[in-house]
């Protein structure tokens, strides 16, 4: 899914100018202009979102002559950094955040150390969302909000808000439902543990250094 190979393709006389492409292309690539949509092919990374959700099948998805593959490198940012941000988003770095795409969490802050400042910029950036484009968006605003990032939500159905994790449960509901089944501090524990555990890269350079 790293590699797009494929373009949408717009018919402007079936184009009925909806919108609806616009409020779905997780990369926000299209526009509408002069009532008819647009895509800025630089910035589409050929989900095909946009082809699916046409009412007047407008939009076909097309070849590219030359595919090409989006990934941000992490190996030239500070990894302390990358990992300070996944810690506070209590994500593990190389936990994989979207499985449609295998991309990691680090590759994620990675993008959000690099400038990258909205959802829809690390999409462009690592080709995160380029799936399903449904459960990868809480990472995403986890991670940006680690950084300190409060992006603003854009006009359409691209994504939706955090929903609470374990670590955001109260003490009086823990205390009240506690006692019928539920191990929230437990799983707090066991979900630290994920959290904190060393990446295998640095395990591994600690191996060649010694």
């Amino acid at each position: 899914m790293k590699v797009v190979s494929v373009k949408p393709e717009i018919d402007a006389a079936k184009c009925i100018g909806c919108g609806i492409c616009t409020k779905v292309c997780p990369s926000a690539a299209i526009k509408l202009v002069d009532r008819k949509a647009v895509v800025k092919e630089a910035d589409c990374r050929g989900c095909g979102g946009c082809e699916q959700r046409c009412p007047v099948y407008a939009i076909t998805m097309v070849k590219l002559e030359q595919p090409f593959t989006v990934q941000v490198d992490i190996t030239d940012v500070s990894y302390d950094e990358i990992e300070s941000i996944c810690r506070n988003a209590k994500l593990n770095p190389e936990q994989i955040v979207c499985y449609c795409t295998t991309t990691r969490a680090e590759e994620v802050a990675a993008a959000i150390i690099k400038g990258a400042k909205s959802p829809e910029e690390i999409s462009r950036a690592t080709g995160i969302r380029m799936g399903c484009k449904v459960e990868c968006i809480q990472p995403i605003l986890r991670l940006l909000k680690a950084a300190g990032i409060e992006p603003v939500r854009p006009d359409g159905y691209q994504w939706y808000g955090l929903t609470p994790t374990v670590w955001d449960i109260p003490e009086d509901v823990k205390a009240k439902y506690g006692s019928r089944g539920f191990y929230f501090d437990e799983d707090i524990k066991l979900l630290d543990k994920v959290v904190n555990a060393k990446p295998e890269r640095r395990n591994s350079d600690e191996k060649t250094c010694s």
